[in-house]
């Protein structure tokens, strides 16, 4: 497949949980990218003399700033987080994209269930404002569901609870795998991601299901929506497939 690409620029790098690191960008060719909120973009680098691409959700709302953030978590061995755990500002990598359909659709009034783990999370941050919008119509709500190890690795937790206090209409839930605190948020449980939807009154004929992330979370979260008869319209994924370099 021959990619359309373009030069990135990185502006910046922080570590922005004991393992999530956020990565800044420019295209440094002056160009915009005009993408989607819920979009990716490739990232392409020569790994053993094959050139090999990973794929990124952009992290960044459309329109609010040129910057172009992505998340990304450490794989042991990883040659892509050797690449970009390893940049410093001012380096350029070469990237494609905007791709997929992982978006917010012309939907009915409907309640949105977004669940994410780890940096599947990432799509609905660049959603907020759109989400925000829909909301205020008082047609629409919001569940979203962030699945990572503890507390501390709640990524872009701080603007995910500071926007469920300015919409009543939107219920965040942290769920937790590995470390619970003793003294837990109302929005903090204990478990995975898909053990969340059964205290959530979830209805399949009002309900859109957006899932991103972990393939073991979607692949069990789709046979639990199947076997309470979501419709397939209903149920949109993205799965962040492991690398194999």
């Amino acid at each position: 497949m021959a990619w359309k690409t373009f030069p990135l620029k990185l502006e910046s790098s922080s570590k922005i949980t004991p393992s999530f690191l956020q990565l800044a960008f420019r295209r440094s060719d002056g160009q915009p990218l005009a993408y989607t909120a819920g979009q990716f973009i490739n990232i392409h680098f020569d790994a053993d003399g094959q050139n090999v691409h990973r794929s990124y959700s952009v992290a960044t709302a459309p329109g609010t700033t040129d910057l172009i953030e992505i998340a990304v978590s450490p794989v042991e061995g990883g040659k892509a987080t050797k690449l970009l755990f390893g940049l410093q500002p001012g380096d350029e990598i070469v990237a494609s994209g905007p791709y997929g359909r992982f978006i917010l659709r012309d939907d009915p009034p409907c309640r949105y269930v977004l669940a994410g783990t780890g940096t599947g999370i990432t799509p609905y941050r660049a959603m907020l404002p759109e989400l925000s919008q829909l909301l205020a119509s008082g047609d629409y709500s919001a569940d979203l569901l962030l699945g990572v190890w503890n507390r501390d690795e709640l990524l872009y937790g701080d603007e995910f609870i500071e926007f469920a206090s300015q919409h009543e209409n939107f219920r965040m839930h942290a769920c937790y795998s590995r470390e619970f605190p003793g003294t837990p948020a109302d929005y903090e449980h204990k478990g995975y991601v898909q053990t969340c939807y059964a205290g959530m009154s979830l209805d399949p004929e009002t309900d859109i299901i957006y899932m991103c992330g972990n393939p073991g979370m979607i692949d069990e979260s789709m046979v639990w929506f199947k076997e309470r008869e979501f419709a397939t319209k209903r149920l949109r994924r993205e799965k962040y497939l492991p690398a194999k370099v």
